[in-house]
């Protein structure tokens, strides 16, 4: 039933953006879970405000942009790399979009534990054991000044790295300092998390992995090999 649902919805979302010109290769996927799933480590206030108005302006405000461009019905994963080229409309909404699509699938109720497999290998490679892999993710994102992402990404050479970048920017960008293929997003904007942990960004960081999708991780992992 909720395959269903949720074939049906992505049909009328289709729908909606071919009445309105704008290309498929843009959308807007449902949350995939209720906004109260991730609590209580992310609260259910924070989370319907923050994908429903913030992450929604970000796409409506993209689509606009695009709209008339040479980038109408090209994918972010197409824009991003060339996105100097581009107005800021187009670098904070479609870094928007895109990030906060990442953020949410990366997060799930089930969420937590350890990575298993390959990607668990590699990052014990790369960092030396899992818990030094988040102590440097979290030193990453408590010390983006001001707004920004934490990312853990993959590089050209397969290898794991971690980076942040400000604002919506991301590591697909050609603007940022190192470049790959992001995998594992952390939002450190107040508002993904100050109505719950004020002005405690650590301990929003080290609630958050409890709700890491690491399924997912690996599968966007594989996929960045």
């Amino acid at each position: 039933m909720k395959t269903a649902l949720s074939l049906i919805a992505a049909a009328m979302l289709t729908g909606l953006a071919l009445a309105n010109n704008q290309a498929p290769a843009l959308k807007f996927d449902p949350l995939p879970y209720a906004y109260n799933a991730l609590e209580p480590h992310i609260d259910a206030q924070t989370m319907e405000i923050h994908y429903s108005r913030h992450h929604r302006a970000y796409f409506n405000n993209l689509v606009k942009a695009v709209e008339g461009t040479p980038l109408a019905g090209k994918s972010l994963e197409e824009i991003m790399p060339q996105i100097s080229k581009w107005p800021d409309a187009i670098r904070n909404n479609g870094g928007g979009h895109y990030n906060h699509d990442l953020f949410w699938k990366v997060m799930s109720p089930k969420g937590g534990g350890l990575p298993k497999g390959p990607l668990a290998k590699q990052i014990d490679a790369a960092f030396g054991s899992f818990e030094k892999f988040k102590e440097l993710f979290k030193q990453a994102a408590l010390t983006r000044f001001g707004s920004g992402w934490a990312w853990l990404c993959v590089a050209d050479d397969g290898s794991l790295f971690i980076t942040s970048t400000p604002n919506q920017d991301n590591p697909l960008m050609d603007v940022v300092e190192k470049r790959g293929t992001p995998i594992l997003g952390l939002d450190v904007w107040e508002h993904a998390y100050y109505l719950k942990y004020q002005n405690l960004r650590g301990a929003y960081i080290d609630a958050f992995w409890n709700v890491v999708n690491w399924p997912e991780v690996a599968a966007r992992y594989k996929k960045a090999l």
